[in-house]
């Protein structure tokens, strides 16, 4: 397995402020709602599965991106969950609902590819999915495209549609921010339950959208599948997805605010900190935060939102202990400690303004 670059990197994250803005469809007529109690005659299977993967794209929230982790929509309604930890969309199953052809009777995740079995060499685009959302209804998933990352042959985007049971049509469950208005998944294997923590389980993987820290971890280098010098970046994935989210008390609950620039470093030396003055980064301003582990945070100097540590004890008793400030090296000091864990000993550390 190939090492992964060394460089420093920073990210910019933020919370969701505001509800959502919605941009009209240029191409096509505006939908009216149903009046209240009016039903909607139900569709075939056929008819369904027809209306797939169309090109069309329906009115879908624009939220800055920081607090989710699947980084998909939390409901299907007009007025999103406050609840960060839903989603419409958390797993899918490895065994195609439909299969593009019958020579597919399933998937192999392979890196971060799909691979159709035992038809390796087929195109997934069409298939569908049978996926769960967080509440543990049913939902389908179409594969629409499939666009290999450049660069890197680990790797493969993929467009995707569910199907909406409330508006009766296929739309990208991936929430777009202003950067990446129409974003795409990785599949990822495993999955992350509401809680933020991640699960193996046989025959089912994530379909984590472009702007959910799942992904943005593994764009970030911590690619769950691969290692670095002779190390398993799994782990560091998965503290990375807390780090990402401010999740302090490893109970997916995020403490970021928007468009807050973060710099992240690790004991492996996939990435390094930040020395050099840049117009997106000063060292000078910024301030350490927190050592991280798969778990959540191990030490903590200061939240990311600025509200007081004594709110964070708060929130998850007897997780951690104020204390003697402890030396970590490279001018990284905490002053609150988790209970029975080494700060010293933690994957990944970042510092914030």
């Amino acid at each position: 397995m190939k090492s992964v670059m060394r460089k420093p990197v920073l990210a910019g994250l933020c919370l969701v402020l505001a509800g959502p803005a919605f941009a009209g469809e240029p191409s096509t007529p505006t939908q009216k709602k149903p009046s209240p109690g009016l039903t909607v005659a139900p569709l075939s299977e056929a008819e369904r599965y027809a209306r797939r993967c169309q090109g069309r794209a329906p009115d879908r929230a624009v939220w800055p991106q920081g607090t989710m982790l699947w980084g998909t929509r939390r409901a299907w309604g007009d007025r999103q969950e406050p609840d960060e930890r839903r989603s419409v969309l958390v797993s899918v199953d490895l065994a195609p609902l439909m299969p593009v052809s019958p020579e597919v009777p399933s998937l192999r995740l392979v890196g971060g590819r799909l691979v159709a079995a035992p038809e390796a060499s087929r195109s997934l685009v069409g298939t569908v999915l049978q996926g769960t959302s967080s509440d543990g209804k049913p939902v389908e998933v179409a594969v629409c495209g499939a666009e290999p990352s450049p660069g890197d042959p680990e790797v493969v985007w993929y467009r995707i549609e569910a199907w909406n049971p409330l508006a009766r049509r296929w739309e990208n469950p991936c929430v777009g921010t202003s950067q990446t208005p129409d974003p795409r998944a990785l599949a990822v294997s495993g999955v992350w339950d509401a809680g933020g923590a991640h699960q193996a389980v046989e025959g089912k993987l994530t379909l984590a959208c472009e702007n959910g820290a799942i992904t943005k971890c593994i764009s970030w280098g911590y690619k769950p599948w691969a290692s670095h010098d002779g190390h398993s970046l799994a782990e560091l994935h998965q503290a990375c997805t807390r780090m990402a989210r401010a999740d302090y008390c490893g109970n997916g609950l995020s403490h970021t605010r928007q468009d807050t620039p973060i710099d992240m470093y690790d004991r492996l030396g996939v990435l390094a900190p930040t020395t050099e003055r840049s117009a997106a980064w000063d060292p000078e301003r910024a301030s350490f935060e927190a050592t991280w582990a798969a778990d959540g945070a191990s030490c903590l100097a200061r939240t990311r939102d600025r509200r007081a540590l004594e709110t964070i004890l708060r929130e998850c008793p007897g997780r951690f202990q104020a204390g003697q400030e402890v030396e970590l090296g490279n001018g990284d000091r905490c002053t609150v400690q988790r209970a029975g864990v080494s700060p010293g000993a933690a994957l990944l550390r970042n510092r914030v303004y």
